[in-house]
């Protein structure tokens, strides 16, 4: 049988059992068609191509079109056939992610155990290595490898760095160098260019050879029997325009993305420069060795992990080790289409207990070949997420992070420059690694391996060119240099470094949260707990050296309630923790302050008594600016006096920002900034008294002159405007101004109408007029305060919670609450409830299950009265599988109690719940419907059961069967909604047998869109008199006929009490269905 291309597919050559090699002679017999015959030849010591026809050969490659094609499409099939095998090391992508690459060699020569069995055509392929005058070709295995040492053969998989020590080469007599093809075993292939001198293993998967070792060069010759059986084969040519590459199926350098032609080749040529062995040398010992990383490239490694373990601890640091939490993003609960942080219920939360171990563990198991992984780290200001990312450098610095070779921290305000000049350099060495530098060489490196590279951008929020970066039009990233947008924008849409890990943080508002929606994971920095507040302050005074004023701090901490419940955020658990300290080291009786405005106006006092001339107006001026283009930093020369500069720094107002290395400052805490922010609205003159309320962010966004990212300003300019005139202010406002300024913002809250606003401006305005310290402001937002509040979707944080609890205690009235998925604590649930004001509530099921629980374990049996009884469902929307999940926990505990109490009454949300709603769709819909059923018969005084809802849930005849069963225990049960559910002929007999239990109050019954046929509609018909309070059936789209329609029809005749009977249906004929009407108006086909 003549040998010739199979045609088909890249996979039905792959699947032939034609031998590569082969196949490539073949090719190249039809390329040198009408040049020269080529004939297979037998014999071992006959070359299949002389000199001249191979480099004949080599030109017409290179200068053919066509050829090249055929190169980029085995480069196309090799990224196909290896993008998802599991192989380790340079197994993996094998010849698209590693050509070039500096890793050491994990598994060099591993011996072929077992040999896969050949077609019986093949001849017995020989295991012996032949060596001719361009390749040593053979088995990879230690008994037919004796030229290799120990370090070579028995090479173990390692770190990254593994080098091949040397190699032991036996002389003897010479046989003709024109020895160059062996048929082989089936096994694995694999390439290693990185070996001296164009070494490399053959070792991969499905291409029909076993581990052979391919040494392209001169080497000394071998005296080793070779068997003259079977078939020879061609040398494999080096490609054309690949260098180094002596496999055709590697791809050049163009093929790879972001490898520059340079970096393919120079340690390649390098190594054979200096490591090859001379064909003159003789002895019994000659040193092969792999090469290293380049020097440069191991001294900048070194370097930076010096550096990031160098690195001072931060003075805002946290202090207490935080678990982040899983987070996920979803569309506003606005007409807008922005997405923003999802708030779960409390006991949805997912921690991530191992730490950075479980983010990274994320990021592998979703890892793909050759993607990027985008990973965000959400928190608001000041919950230490900048301290977090700058441990992952340390971390990485100490060794603990092995499956990166380097890591870079960046500080993002050291990046957002005007211009078109950056480089990946700039961004991959910024100002804060300086003195640092980073070559072409190091450069290279990083780019042929980014899977290597864990690139962390701390900080994001506050680059200007943020939002779009993961829709970008797609293309080829435009050269470098460009802009830092291009540059940002290359990272995100996959295109720069394409593979590595990419780690952001940023605070999760504003557009950052659009170019965050296609990351890989989101985690959340959550805020502190209570317990967390007290070690924190705990810690804080060790540290400072007054262990012993511990106690008293915390006594002053818990006296006021308002500070404790801020204490959730360590940056203003640090500000109470300092005026603490000054207050204990005064040694005065006294307390803290009850605002934020005054936690501030109490600490930066003595720096204000003694600043210089025009100081703190300067430095309030700079912080607002600053903050209306998004940046928390400053160039000390934007400081205009060395006065000024000395006394901010001194004082602790600004510090050198981290990660810069030219004269850089940053504000020692954003709470800081907004504070001076503050300053500056309510003392200037530029800003007209009338717009002066308009800085209070609750008018709509349209008509804000700022987009409130300085979030904390409304709440300290409301306080400072009301601080008495003795402090803070007094100094450097006039009393006309303050007096006049008061008036205007009086006017302004109470002109409000709070009815209006949405929950999330609604707490703001309870800030404010918290912050201000007025009774009469106070008194007249509470009062107007709706009796139904509803902050269903809205974050609510500690201090929401506490100014909450605190107005509904003014107001005289009574309320209702609905803080479903709200993420509120189980504990501030339970401080809400206990208030005697609140009749009533609503909750996340679980959540308020966990508070009962704490409550029972606690002995408080009164507040957990209260808590059972003001507790309601109604009405009830199942709309996933834990929604009927946490329903029936409800269920299981009414019935524990009832088991453990004599005579306890039923649970009032169970006993109340009336109507229930189940839309969960056709996958889920029938799978979670039969616990619903299971527990339907508890609910008493259940009035309406939707089953539709607006969402097909397909519970068909299985789940009608289920339903139908419950009706005797349904007493009260009046609408029942059961359209599009897939209900057949018989689901309806099913139900027309049942439907007697509800004949008594069943008001409205619809089977819309199912497959009723006339089976079912006859047996619908025959039940219909008995439904004696039935007055709308609706039976529409459905599949009956005329048949079973008139059915219907005579049936309703003896049914006066129906109103109306909805049964249009394409498979009747309009005409009968119009003579129906006809005979009785009470059929509606509309």
């Amino acid at each position: 049988m003549e040998l010739g291309l199979p045609e088909g597919s890249y996979l039905e050559l792959l699947n032939s059992d034609a031998d590569p090699l082969h196949l490539y002679h073949l090719c190249d017999q039809m390329d040198l068609a009408g040049e020269e015959e080529i004939e297979l030849s037998s014999e071992p010591d006959t070359d299949t191509i002389n000199c001249e026809q191979f480099s004949k050969l080599l030109q017409d490659m290179e200068g053919d079109e066509e050829t090249r094609e055929a190169y980029a499409n085995i480069a196309e099939l090799d990224q196909y056939v290896f993008q998802d095998t599991q192989l380790e090391g340079f197994s993996k992508d094998l010849f698209i992610e590693h050509i070039g690459a500096e890793e050491g060699f994990r598994e060099s020569v591993e011996g072929s155990g077992e040999a896969g069995q050949r077609p019986q055509k093949r001849p017995e392929p020989s295991s012996v290595p032949i060596l001719t005058g361009s390749f040593l070709m053979g088995p990879a295995s230690l008994s037919t490898m004796p030229y290799l040492s120990p370090a070579l053969s028995n090479q173990e998989p390692v770190s990254s760095h593994l080098y091949l020590e040397g190699a032991v080469q036996t002389s003897g007599p010479p046989t003709r160098s024109s020895l160059n093809c062996l048929d082989l075993p089936i096994g694995h292939i694999q390439l290693l260019p990185t070996l001296p001198q164009g070494l490399l293993q053959i070792s991969g998967a499905g291409t029909g050879l076993s581990s052979v070792l391919i040494y392209h060069g001169e080497m000394p010759q071998v005296h080793q029997a070779v068997p003259s059986g079977g078939p020879t084969v061609p040398s494999l040519p080096e490609s054309p325009g690949r260098p180094g590459s002596t496999s055709p199926f590697a791809p050049s350098a163009a093929d790879l993305p972001s490898m520059p032609e340079p970096a393919l080749t120079s340690r390649i040529d390098e190594t054979e420069d200096t490591s090859s062995p001379s064909p003159c040398q003789e002895g019994p010992e000659s040193p092969i060795k792999l090469p290293k990383w380049p020097e440069s490239v191991e001294r900048f490694q070194h370097s930076l992990q010096d550096k990031y373990q160098a690195e001072p601890e931060s003075l805002s640091s946290p202090l207490v080790a935080m678990e982040l939490v899983r987070a996920r993003l979803e569309r506003g609960s606005n007409k807008s289409q922005e997405r923003e942080l999802a708030t779960p219920d409390w006991t949805e939360r997912q921690l991530a207990h191992s730490g950075l171990a479980e983010v990274l563990q994320v990021v592998g198991d979703r890892r793909w070949p050759r993607e990027t992984q985008v990973v965000a780290v959400l928190g608001k200001a000041g919950q230490g997420k900048s301290h977090w990312a700058q441990m992952v450098s340390q971390t990485w610095a100490r060794g603990q992070l092995p499956q990166y070779d380097f890591v870079f921290y960046v500080p993002c305000h050291c990046l957002d420059r005007p211009g078109d000049s950056y480089h990946l350099r700039d961004l991959l060495c910024p100002p804060s690694l300086q003195p640092l530098a980073m070559d072409d060489e190091v450069l290279g490196h990083i780019v042929r391996q980014p899977d290597r590279v864990l690139l962390i951008l701390d900080a994001f929020e506050e680059l200007e060119a943020q939002d779009g970066l993961l829709h970008g039009p797609c293309g080829p990233l435009p050269p470098e240099p460009c802009s830092f947008r291009g540059l940002l924008a290359g990272l995100f849409q996959r295109k720069l470094l394409r593979g590595c890990t990419l780690l952001l943080t940023a605070r999760p508002r504003g557009r950052l949260a659009q170019s965050l929606s296609k990351a890989d994971a989101i985690f959340e920095v959550p805020s502190f707990s209570i317990k967390q507040a007290q070690t924190y302050m705990r810690h804080y005074f060790e540290n400072s050296g007054t262990a012993g004023d511990q106690d008293k701090a915390l006594g002053l901490l818990e006296g006021q309630p308002f500070l404790l419940a801020h204490s959730h955020n360590p940056a203003l658990c640090r500000a109470v923790c300092q005026l603490s300290k000054a207050l204990l080291e005064q040694g005065t009786d006294t307390q803290l302050p009850g605002t934020l405005t005054g936690l501030y106006v109490s600490l930066l006092g003595p720096a204000v008594r003694d600043s210089p001339p025009g100081g703190l107006t300067e430095l309030a001026k700079l912080a607002w600016e600053l903050g209306r283009r998004h940046q928390s930093t400053l160039q000390e020369t934007q400081l205009l006096s060395v006065e000024v500069r000395t006394w901010a720094v001194t004082r602790g107002l600004v510090q050198p920002a981290l990660g810069t290395a030219e004269a850089q400052l940053a504000f020692s805490s954003f709470l800081l900034q907004c504070f001076l922010g503050a300053v500056w609205l309510a003392q200037c003159n530029e800003i007209r008294d009338k717009e002066l309320p308009q800085y209070l962010a609750l008018t709509p966004r349209k008509k804000r002159p700022y987009d409130n990212w300085l979030e904390v300003v409304p709440r300290f300019l409301a306080g400072l405007v009301f601080q008495p005139r003795a402090q803070c202010l007094g100094a450097l406002v006039e009393p006309a101004v303050t007096e006049r300024k008061r008036k205007v913002l009086t006017r302004y809250l109470k002109r409000l109408q709070l009815g209006t606003l949405r929950a999330g401006r609604l707490l703001e305005l309870l800030h404010c007029a918290h912050e201000t310290q007025e009774p009469g402001i106070w008194e007249h937002v509470t009062q107007q305060l709706p009796g139904h509040l509803s902050f269903l979707g809205t974050r609510l944080t500690p201090p929401d919670v506490h100014i909450l609890g605190r107005a509904l205690e003014t107001a005289s009235q009574d309320f209702s609450l609905d803080l479903r998925q709200t993420g509120i604590e189980p504990s501030r649930l339970g401080d809400l409830v206990g208030l005697s004001c609140v009749t009533s509530f609503r909750a996340s099921l679980s959540d308020t299950m966990v508070l009962w629980e704490s409550l029972r374990q606690q002995g408080e049996s009164q507040l957990l009265q209260a808590a059972e009884e003001k507790f309601t469902i109604e009405p009830f929307k199942a709309k996933s599988p834990k929604d009927v999940e946490d329903l029936d926990s409800l269920v299981q505990t009414q019935r524990l109690r009832n088991s453990s109490e004599d005579a306890a009454p039923d649970l009032p949300a169970i006993r109340d719940l009336k109507k229930l709603e189940f839309a969960l769709g056709p996958v889920l819909g029938p799978q979670a419907f039969p616990t619903l059923a299971k527990i339907l018969p508890v609910f008493s005084s259940l009035q309406h059961l939707d089953l539709d809802s607006l969402s097909e849930n397909k519970i068909g005849d299985e789940g009608v069967s289920k339903l139908s069963a419950t009706f005797p225990q349904l007493k009260v049960l009046e609408t029942l909604n059961l359209s599009q559910n897939s209900i057949t002929d018989v689901g309806a007999c099913k139900l027309a047998e049942a439907l007697p239990a509800l004949a008594k109050s069943l008001l409205r019954l619809s089977l819309y869109n199912n497959c009723i046929r006339d089976a079912g509609a006859k047996s619908l018909a025959q039940v219909l008199p008995d439904m004696v309070s039935l007055r709308v059936m609706d039976v529409q789209f459905n599949k009956f006929t005329a048949a079973g329609a008139q059915q219907l029809a005579s049936s309703l005749q003896k049914c006066p009490q129906v109103e109306t009977l909805a049964m249009w249906t394409p498979t009747i004929p309009f005409g009968v269905q119009e003579h129906l009407q006809q005979l009785d108006s009470r059929i509606s086909l509309r």
